[in-house]
């Protein structure tokens, strides 16, 4: 499967830093309106497209596990919303219930689905703000390529986005073989 379609033009570094103020704002909004934690999900989403036919079916299905994950639990959610935005889709609950083990869950779920490397699961306590991995003895995330830190690489540009895209392709057409 292709993730890149051909697209006139990707999105601009202007427009992911709006969308990246935008979600900031509704974090801060639905913390202020519920003041319970918040689970907010976004892709992991290499290139300049973060739209497409395959990143959608990508947030389905993360869609599709985390309301698993959180009716197994049996945590209460007290608003869910997702938001299908050409800088790439996100999604967030208002869950009534401690947010170090909803941070541990949704590490479990990333760390166990087949495609939950591509899923960013943030937990935002209204009182402590983000619950990170490393609060829960969890190592920080691992790039695609190397297993170095995930944000080193990206913030360095170690490698190729044609080789890190080569990876993510690998991960999706892994999940469609075991589907």
């Amino acid at each position: 499967m292709t993730i890149v379609t051909p697209a006139p033009a990707g999105v601009s570094l202007e427009d992911l830093l709006a969308a990246k103020e935008l979600r900031a704002r509704r974090q801060t909004d639905w913390l202020t309106q519920f003041e319970q934690p918040l689970i907010s999900l976004t892709l992991v989403t290499p290139g300049p497209v973060k739209d497409s036919v395959a990143w959608r079916e990508i947030m389905r299905e993360a869609l599709q596990q985390a309301k698993v994950m959180l009716r197994q639990h049996g945590w209460p959610v007290l608003k869910q919303e997702v938001f299908w935005l050409p800088t790439g889709a996100e999604a967030f609950w208002c869950v009534k219930h401690s947010a170090p083990e909803m941070k541990a869950a949704t590490v479990a779920l990333e760390q166990s689905h087949a495609l939950g490397r591509l899923w960013d699961f943030d937990v935002i306590c209204p009182q402590a703000g983000v619950v990170g991995r490393r609060s829960l003895d969890n190592a920080s995330r691992r790039c695609l390529v190397c297993d170095g830190p995930a944000h080193a690489c990206a913030r360095s540009r170690k490698h190729p986005l044609s080789e890190v895209m080569q990876k993510v392709e690998a991960l999706i057409d892994g999940w469609h073989r075991i589907l």
